[in-house]
């Protein structure tokens, strides 16, 4: 053994491995290792090791714990291990080798070095399975901590989350807590690092380190094999820009990828022990004055000192790249640095390879010994140079001279460092020297040469893998076609070229309609669609090319050859480009900077984009591709072999790859390629699809692409020039521990092309371009970051206007997107106080370009950005330093930068988890960018933004709304039943009220119905409030709607108290005008009881048997007498037609004295005989007088009839409904039919009516009602008449005086007269009152009521099933009548199947019977004298429940002998037969349905008809949610020619659809205008309450299309016109498309 220095010493070691399966090492608490044998005795061995330093191999000799013991001792049981054996390092040789020679202690399994160090890592189980970069980006707890390292398993992520930030700090490693032992050398946790990932992450982690200016591995040792490999696939990312003196002139550049650069590579290597620092010494060569930096890991580094475990044969690479600055460069020429760690005598292989690849190798020494054989071995190319250190002890110069003649070196050759030279000097003379070597030498080789190399000696190369060859060999039969890139474009991608652009120009042209000219609308977009699938067929003639089958058959391979395939193509891609696109990117660059001549500006721009292919060219073929397969058949076997494509993207999103969004060349998405890619992701991940997006926004060339990749650790094309086109996104995976804080299990990063200055913007017409991707990425992020530059205030305020824009935009349609700006190369300390002016000053310019957007989107009351959304200037800056550290290409980035990126991460992550809102899911997400997108292509995105999100979003809005509003209205119509009944019994002995007259009661009930109003107005702002709260459902996006909402409450609360405090009115007015015939009928029936009881008396007095005949003699002869006596006066009726005169003229007495003369002209009995007819006089004529040539609207005669129809209709259901309750006529009858003709006359301002129109209709509908209303008082008053009351009671009390005349006993007909004439008619009457309710309850939770919106979907829906021409007719021309009886038939229908109503009737009579045996009950208890007591107390105790016939009630008292507790069984009993008798009754639907106090026809009516306005244009109804809405819509309107428009001149049907014609240039007039004409474009300025949208998609208004197509004869016979002329592409349109636009229109999944 020999001996290398004074300081280290290291003992050989010699062990065997003995297999003994039954024993396990294990360790306990202390760590020591025990180890039991068979017998179960424990052997204790101490942890304490000898500390060794092997100079030998790194990993040769395996690492075992052992102790050199002088004994054993033997320890019973494990539980006790006794004290341990210490034992000196001091052993004497002899000792030792007794101690290792005969071991006394063997272990079954001992680790080595690396498994050792590996698990000391946490790293263990990534030897076997790699560490994937998706592993490492994706956002954990660490990633957003600032926690140190606080053991060593942290310290490699600790390394690589500093290092994927590009942080120069990553190496400086080590633990807060000492009890891990020693600390790490770097070097050893690099190696471990690059031997667990697997070739992508080691390519990432290279490039990374490049950047940083650290050196990577060149040659990467495994002290287990000890094998070696060279890192050529690792370093194949990396690309370096330089300029080489022979460029300064010129000041071109030269940038290439690394690897297939053809340098001179230096070497330096160690023999023996060296007291030099070889590493140091490389740093300070390589760093000139101005920079020093540490390539290399020394001595002097934190961890640098700590003994090498596993690295120790590695050899590292790094290069120096001038920058033809002379004054700066070190090196006038590139040059690449190699450094050899550990002695070369123990890596001979390595030390060979580098003497064969490098120009020179340097040979630090302090000793030459024997082991100089290895440097007179080398029969190889590279010089050799001693280089050595005089000063050490163990220097001999003769050694070196003796050395120096064996090798023929000169003087030249030897370097050393003596006392005189200090290091500065030292360096000095080195560089020189490499400078000589580099500019002299012919010895240059291409890292990808050194391959041959390697495989000469036998290391490994780590492209040699099967997966790796196959993918390079794929992807080079694809590129090595490529001689000119624009033709081989032209021909190998052929769809994503002048077709793909002139589609873009179409589908905008379909939405912009700028070049209709005076065309018919919807003719010139069919020919758009007919130009559109001619290009589709086109594409579709092309033969998919030769490199797109190699390129989708190879991303068809297995996961990681699909991976290395892509990496082969772009890298190819870029070596093909570099040379061509570099120049022309500074080119471009150059121009800008002075942007006088803009065509040379222009052409470079498009120089640029034809010489540029990348991958994603390839992919955007593939999209183009499968967009156009979905133009063919479904059957097609073409289409069906194209299926794959979108998982096969979905899955490399998955993989990490990026995904292109937005293409940049053609300014377009290919929306059905990017949504079909996405719902295959969704598949893919279900149901972990949640996701957060991330955006950067700002001027090109402003490092934002750098931005991302430093925070997120992702690879986004960077380079100089325009370099990203378009929108590209990447997935980021969300750790579990993360998910809690965001919700989400994703996080996409978007990066978008620059956006340009106006000047070059002109150019080629992008400013358009960057609108449309700014709204677009604004859109789709939660958080958008914006990059500007406060040094360019004009350049800033234009790139703000754009991105102001699109918040503004965002806001309008319920998106609240969060933005950060960043401002980059600000270094100063101070930063954020100093630009406290530049700060206020953003504020101002965001301000004004906030006015300005606001202006252009006619969204003037946004004032300030702060009204946009949230921002404060001083949360919302962050200020960034510089990215590099110096002077590129030497320069490592600025720590400060990697920092103060990673504070903007942090809080970005902090922001996103505080956010109210919920994430989209990948689902969602899409749906939002094919809506923005749709919108983005219309001039007016805010007009033109159509989201099913939003739609689903209101939709639940709505649907709750309503739920909440059926409580309140269900719970007032119960009350108000209770209301009503304590009112009709209000006086009787049933009566419960301790008020002492009328007045005083209808108080009370008032101030109890404004209490319960008030609680529930209350109880639905706050149900409103906490919707509004919760983060899920997205209700964020409908917040806009809130106050309408809050508005409709609050309406609602003033209809229902309206409504119930005039019913209360009503029933007390009606209870007040019976209470004087209630008194009439009494008296009589008492004095018919008393004229009874006399002739009972009179009878029994004759002691005398009295047959029947002579009974019913005596009574005939009584009741006549009685009756002339009483004096019946015939009740005279009240004359109806004065009454509702009176009420006439009230109401039109506001409208002037014209109108009092029009009604004096005709007596209302004659109104209302026969139908109404409008004939129209002088108002038509001045209409037509102004009319245009060639356009009318449709007859106004035609016009006015149809809207009087309607309002008769409405008001005859009104008349009809309260004839079939047969009550006495009131006054509120009229006043609410007039009511009802005012608000239908207000809702139809757009047909142009005058005071002649108003009052022949308010007539002839006052006529008709009084006419009806005339005979409902009559026929009440015939019914109540109290003579045919007393007749029709005379049989009846004939019976009664018989059977008290005979004693007979009356219990049993007594209870069942009770129950059939008093108790019965009570129930009918309840079930009544309370099953109107009940079947409007059961309706909504049928779909078609639950909203607006879907009701409107399942009539059109019921509408395309029928096909009948009269059904469409009566929906579009009496569209409320249609509904009305649409809603009868589905009532009829749901419940014709269904015993859910005989339910309802069960469950109220089961309620009303348990009621009145409870009152039977109670009434036992009472003491009664008699029946007609007992009577009375059951009457009370169901006078809050039923009205009792009072009639009825009377009659039954009189003459009532019965015994009191014989009636009450025989009542129980009759009540339980009445319950079965009325179960039987209650079967036929359409009868129950007239007789309901609260109709379910007319309650579900005005639920779905909600405000009743029409569309102005094509009638089509609103279906807005609540009815205070500020805004109209519908989701579907259809041609105007449905509306009765009509071209003047042909007469023929217009089949223009307003939604299209809002979009145009065209023009309309209408009474409205004044007959003047007005643009379409313009219409809000005419009917500011109405938002017509473009349709959500081209084919959404397909349902209305084929109707018309279908029924065209038959609605041009009804609207007395021409048939229209269809356009050609409405002939295609299927009943299976017409359903598909309909569900497309109303967002119906």
């Amino acid at each position: 053994m020999e001996r290398v220095s004074g300081e280290d010493s290291f003992v050989e070691l010699h062990c065997e491995e003995v297999e003994e399966p039954t024993s396990t090492p294990w360790l306990d608490s202390k760590g020591d290792c025990q180890q039991t044998d068979a017998g179960g005795k424990v052997y204790e061995v101490s942890s304490e090791t000898v500390s060794q330093h092997l100079e030998t191999p790194a990993g040769e000799v395996q690492s075992y714990i052992l102790t050199y013991c002088k004994e054993i001792k033997i320890v019973q049981e494990a539980k006790d291990p006794g004290p341990e054996v210490q034992t000196s390092s001091e052993a004497s040789e002899e000792e030792k080798n007794d101690s290792i020679n005969t071991p006394e202690v063997t272990s079954t399994h001992t680790k080595t070095q690396l498994e050792s160090l590996l698990e000391d890592l946490g790293l263990e189980q990534h030897y076997t399975e790699k560490l994937s970069l998706s592993k490492i980006l994706q956002i954990d707890e660490k990633t957003i901590a600032d926690e140190p390292a606080r053991c060593n398993s942290d310290l490699p992520w600790y390394f690589l989350k500093k290092l994927m930030m590009v942080n120069v700090k990553a190496r400086n490693v080590k633990c807060t807590s000492e009890c891990d032992g020693d600390i790490l050398n770097p070097l050893d946790i690099i190696t471990a690092l690059f031997l667990c990932s697997d070739a992508f992450l080691q390519q990432e982690i290279s490039l990374k380190m490049s950047m940083c200016q650290f050196s990577v591995p060149l040659l990467l040792p495994n002290c287990d094999t000890q094998q070696c490999t060279l890192m050529l696939w690792a370093m194949r990312d990396i690309v370096k820009k330089y300029r080489p003196q022979s460029l300064s002139q010129s000041k071109g550049f030269i940038e290439d990828r690394i690897v297939l650069s053809e340098l001179p590579m230096i070497s330096f290597v160690r023999l023996g022990e060296c007291s030099l620092s070889k590493s140091e010494i490389l740093n300070k060569l390589l760093s000139n004055s101005q920079q020093y930096h540490d390539t290399f890991v020394h001595h002097d580094m934190e961890g640098g000192d700590s003994p090498r475990k596993i690295s120790d044969g590695l050899t590292e690479i790094t290069w120096y790249l001038p920058c033809g600055n002379k004054n700066m460069d070190i090196f006038s020429e590139p040059v690449a640095i190699a450094n050899l760690r550990g002695d070369i005598a123990s890596f001979e292989t390595q030390f060979c390879f580098l003497c064969q690849t490098s120009a020179a190798v340097f040979v630090f020494f302090d000793e030459l010994n024997s082991e100089c054989r290895l440097l007179t071995n080398q029969k190889d190319k590279a010089q050799i140079f001693l280089v050595g250190n005089h000063q050490s002890k163990t220097f001999s110069l003769d050694a070196v001279k003796k050395e120096a003649t064996k090798l023929d070196l000169t003087n030249s050759n030897i370097i050393l460092k003596t006392k005189r030279t200090n290091d500065a000097d030292f360096v000095k003379s080195l560089r020189k020297t490499v400078k000589d070597v580099v500019e002299n030498t012919k010895m240059k080789m291409r890292t990808e040469q050194m391959a041959d190399v390697a495989h000469e000696l036998g290391i490994l190369v780590d492209e040699d893998c099967p997966e790796c060859q196959t993918a390079k060999k794929n992807a080079d039969d694809i590129t090595a076609e490529i001689q000119n890139t624009f033709q081989y474009k032209e021909a190998q991608l052929p769809l994503q070229g002048q077709i793909w652009k002139e589609l873009t120009s179409l589908e905008k042209e379909e939405f912009r309609l700028q070049k209709i000219g005076s065309e018919n609308v919807e003719n010139y977009k069919s020919d758009l669609q007919r130009q559109k699938e001619k290009l589709r067929s086109k594409q579709n003639s092309y033969d998919i090319s030769n490199a797109m089958i190699c390129f989708i058959n190879a991303i068809s391979t297995p996961g990681i050859e699909r991976c290395y395939f892509l990496k082969w193509m772009r890298i190819n891609l870029d070596n093909l480009s570099q040379e061509r696109l570099s120049g022309l990117r500074e080119q471009y660059k150059e121009k800008c900077r002075n942007s006088e001549n803009k065509d040379e500006i222009k052409d470079i721009d498009k120089q640029l984009s034809s010489s540029s292919l990348g991958t994603e060219h390839f992919f955007r073929e593939m999209g183009q591709i499968y967009e156009a397969s979905l133009f063919l058949p479904e059957t097609h076997p073409s289409r069906q072999q194209l299926q794959h494509l979108p998982r096969l993207c979905a899955e490399l999103l998955l993989d990490g790859f990026p995904l292109e969004l937005v293409d940049g060349d053609a300014s377009n998405i290919p929306l059905r390629w990017v949504s079909d890619v996405l719902s295959q992701l969704c598949d893919l991940v279900s149901p972990k699809s949640k996701i957060l997006v991330v955006t950067v926004l700002g001027v090109q060339s402003t490092g934002k692409s750098t931005l991302l990749n430093t925070m997120f650790g992702v690879q986004f094309a960077v380079s100089s020039g325009r370099c990203t086109r378009g929108a590209f996104m990447l997935l980021i995976r969300i750790n579990e521990d993360v998910k809690k804080v965001l919700n989400c299990d994703f996080m996409v990063i978007i990066d978008t092309e620059g956006l340009k200055s106006p000047e070059l913007a002109q150019l080629d017409d992008s400013h358009e371009h960057d609108n449309e991707l700014a709204t677009l990425v604004v859109g789709l992020s939660d958080i958008t970051i914006i990059n500007i530059a406060m040094e360019n205030s004009t350049e800033m305020k234009d790139i703000l206007q754009i991105v102001v824009h699109a918040f503004l935009r965002m806001k309008e349609v319920g998106k609240k997107p969060k933005c950060q700006f960043v401002h980059q190369n600000v270094s100063d300390v101070s930063a954020h106080e100093k630009n406290l002016r530049d700060r206020t000053l953003l504020l101002q310019q965001l301000n004004e370009m906030t006015q300005a957007a606001a202006k252009m989107e006619k969204k003037e009351e946004n004032k300030s950005f702060t009204d946009v959304m949230e921002y404060s200037p001083d949360t919302g800056n962050w200020y960034i330093p510089g990215l590099w550290n110096g002077n590129p290409p030497m320069a490592p980035v600025n720590a400060g930068y990697s920092e103060a990126v990673y504070e903007l991460k942090k809080n970005i992550i902090q922001l996103l988890g505080n956010s109210e809102s919920s994430a989209n899911d990948i689902l969602e997400f899409k749906e939002w960018m094919s809506s923005l997108w749709n919108a983005v292509k219309h001039e007016n995105f805010i007009f033109s933004f159509r989201n099913s999100l939003v739609a689903d979003a209101y939709m639940r809005l709505c649907t709750e709304f309503n739920k909440w509003e059926w409580e309140f209205k269900k719970d007032m119509f119960r009350w108000v039943t209770d209301a009503e009944t304590r009112i009709s019994n209000f006086g009787t002995v049933a009566a419960k009220s301790e008020n002492a007259d009328m007045t005083e009661l209808v108080k009370c009930l008032k101030s109890e119905a404004s209490t319960m109003l008030t609680k529930w107005e209350e109880t639905l702002l706050d149900n409103l409030t906490q919707y509004f709260k919760q983060t899920e459902g997205h209700v964020y996006l409908v917040e806009g709607y809130k106050e309408d909402f809050s508005n409709s409450a609050k309406s609602l609360r003033r209809e229902m108290e309206s409504s119930v405090l005039n019913q209360l009115r009503v029933a007390a007015e009606i209870k007040q005008g019976m209470t004087e015939l209630e008194r009439i009928k009494e008296n009589h029936t008492k004095e018919i009881e008393k004229a009874v009881c006399a002739l009972i008396d009179e009878c029994r007095k004759k002691n005398v048997e009295m047959t029947d005949p002579e009974l019913d003699r005596e009574f005939d002869k009584m009741w006549n007498e009685t009756v002339n006596e009483l004096s019946v006066s015939k009740l005279q009726p009240t004359d109806v037609f004065s009454c509702v005169s009176f009420h006439l003229r009230e109401n039109l007495s506001c409208k002037g004295s014209h109108a009092c003369e029009l009604l004096s002209q005709q007596s209302l009995k004659d109104c209302g005989q026969v139908p109404f007819k409008y004939k129209g006089t002088g108002l038509l004529k001045q209409l037509k007088c102004t009319m245009s040539k060639s356009f009318i609207t449709e007859d106004h005669i035609m016009c006015v009839q149809n809207m009087a129809d309607s309002i008769i209709a409405s008001c005859e259901q009104s008349v009809t409904e309260k004839m079939e309750r047969k009550n006495n006529y009131h006054d509120s009858y009229i006043e609410e039919i007039l009511h009802m003709i005012d608000e239908s006359l207000q809702n139809n301002q757009d047909v142009k009516t005058d005071i002649e129109i108003e009052v022949s209709l308010k007539q002839h509908i006052c006529g008709f009602a009084a006419r009806h209303f005339q005979k409902m008082h009559e026929d009440f008053l015939h019914v109540n008449d109290p003579n045919r009351c007393l007749t029709e009671n005379k049989e009846k009390f004939r019976a009664d005086f018989k059977d008290v005349f005979y004693e007979r006993d009356q219990c049993q007909k007594k209870a069942k007269e009770f129950t059939d004439r008093c108790l019965k008619p009570a129930v009918e009457d309840l079930v009544n009152r309370c099953l109107g309710p009940d079947i409007v309850g059961e309706m909504m939770t049928r779909q078609e009521f639950s909203t607006r919106m879907f009701f409107q979907y399942s009539v059109l829906l019921d509408l395309l099933s029928k096909d009948d021409s009269e059904k469409c007719l009566k929906y579009i021309w009496k569209y409320k009548r249609y509904v009305r009886e649409w809603i009868h038939e589905q009532i009829a229908e749901h419940f014709s199947y269904r015993p859910m109503i005989s339910e309802f009737e069960d469950r109220h009579l089961q309620s009303s019977i348990n009621s009145i045996n409870d009152a039977i009950s109670k009434a036992n208890t009472e003491k009664s004298d008699n029946v007609k007591t007992f009577v009375s107390h059951v009457c009370q105790e169901l006078g809050d429940k039923l009205v009792i016939p009072q009639d009825a009630l009377g009659a039954f008292m009189i003459l009532n002998k019965a015994n009191q507790e014989q009636f009450a069984h025989w009542l129980t009993e009759c009540v339980k037969d009445m319950g079965q008798a009325l179960g039987q009754k209650f079967k036929n639907t359409k009868m129950k349905l007239k007789n309901l106090h609260v109709n379910p026809q007319n309650e579900l009516f005005t639920r779905v008809i909600g405000c009743g306005k029409q569309c102005p244009f094509c009638a089509v109804p609103c279906e807005a949610g609540g009815k205070a809405h500020t805004e109209h819509w519908a989701s579907l309107h259809r041609p105007k020619g449905l509306g009765t428009y009509k071209w003047h001149k042909t007469e023929k049907l217009v089949t223009d659809i307003c939604s299209s014609s809002v979009n145009s240039d065209t023009s309309f007039r209408c009474n409205a205008t004044n007959n003047k004409w007005h643009p379409y474009k313009d219409y809000t300025k005419i009917f500011p309450d109405w938002k017509i949208p473009p349709d959500i998609s081209l084919q959404a208004s397909d349902y209305w299309k084929y109707v018309m197509n279908k029924h065209n004869k038959k609605f041009a016979e009804a609207f007395n016109a021409q048939p229209a002329d269809i356009p050609e592409s409405w002939e295609g349109i299927t009943p299976e498309k017409a359903k598909k636009s309909l569900k497309e229109s109303f967002s119906i999944k």
